[in-house]
């Protein structure tokens, strides 16, 4: 009878952390599950915003994860016991750093521990449920990994929200989880330039003959340090001067990391950040209406200038 699979997520998150280009057949293999049962945990783990990325392996983007904690049986249940009937856990900043703790403990304890605790984990503290359809996973993920992992050009057909519906041939970089969806990099030759596929948008996916050259300089650690989510296009410094509430959201948030923050008299803040294209930033603007005001570039002024006429003619004629 194989583990179940609460366990089985926290198991391959220890495997990812000990050991090197593990592809699904070689977890499904070590959990004792199928392929497809992999990629369904791979989806869940992302969707539970676990930095999981593929390149040549699974791996995770970051080491937020705790090694194994020498932690006693009676020593685990009683730190456990201590987190979840602490009062300050009625506030909500509060839960939400409990429900932190409690995951990265339960991540990193030692097999000895979790085996002689037959530990379920909460469900609130890995969200192990994926809204991808299963044979999707199975159908393109599969494909996906063996050409990144072999340099293969695939033929793809997808249907771009831009573009509508495109055949293309793309050489597959690697796979990465951002925002609330699967994408894979890769260079398109129908665009001679690289370009990120939302997963769920491909209509049919096949391997070809046909082997590429990686290039070295393109990584997931790197290659969306200066995209909002999975932006691409020409590098521009965007600098925003947000008020009232939208100035106290921005503030609590972590929206980029490498913005620059600057706090003005009466509450309002100035924003600055330098991104690749400026389609989802200026998106992420509109929802704070006018309480965000643009201060450059000039030509994100002039599109949400066209927006805010266009807005008024609608409901003016009304």
């Amino acid at each position: 009878m194989g583990m179940a699979k609460y366990d089985r997520l926290l198991y391959i998150l220890n495997l990812l952390r000990t050991r090197r280009n593990l592809n699904a057949q070689a977890l499904a293999r070590e959990c004792g599950v199928t392929e497809r049962s992999i990629y369904r945990d791979m989806l869940a783990l992302s969707e539970a915003n676990v930095p999981i990325y593929f390149e040549n392996g699974y791996k995770l983007a970051s080491d937020n994860f705790l090694p194994p904690l020498n932690f006693s049986l009676e020593e685990y249940r009683f730190l456990k016991q201590a987190i979840d009937s602490s009062p300050l856990t009625q506030a909500a900043p509060y839960r939400q750093m409990a429900d932190k703790l409690s995951a990265k403990i339960e991540a990193g304890l030692s097999e000895r521990v979790r085996r002689d605790s037959r530990i379920t984990p909460v469900v609130t503290h890995v969200a192990v449920e994926s809204h991808a359809d299963p044979r999707q996973a199975e159908k393109f993920f599969s494909v996906i990994e063996k050409a990144a992992a072999s340099f293969t050009t695939v033929e793809l057909k997808y249907d771009s929200v831009i573009s509508g519906a495109t055949e293309r041939r793309v050489d597959p970089y690697f796979v990465v989880f951002r925002g609330s969806a699967f994408y894979f990099v890769g260079y398109c030759h129908l665009r001679k330039d690289f370009r990120t596929f939302r997963v769920d948008r491909i209509v049919d996916i096949a391997p070809t003959a046909d082997r590429f050259v990686k290039k070295a300089d393109i990584r997931p650690e790197t290659y969306f340090e200066t995209g909002w989510m999975v932006d691409g296009g020409k590098r521009v410094k965007v600098v925003i001067e947000f008020s009232g509430t939208a100035a106290k959201i921005v503030a609590s948030g972590r929206y980029f990391p490498n913005a620059r923050l600057d706090y003005l008299p009466g509450g309002a803040l100035r924003y600055q950040v330098e991104v690749n294209g400026l389609t989802e930033i200026r998106r992420w603007i509109l929802g704070f209406g006018d309480e965000a005001r643009v201060i450059r570039p000039a030509s994100l002024r002039k599109r949400l200038r066209r927006v805010g006429d266009y807005l008024a003619s609608v409901y003016n004629s009304q």
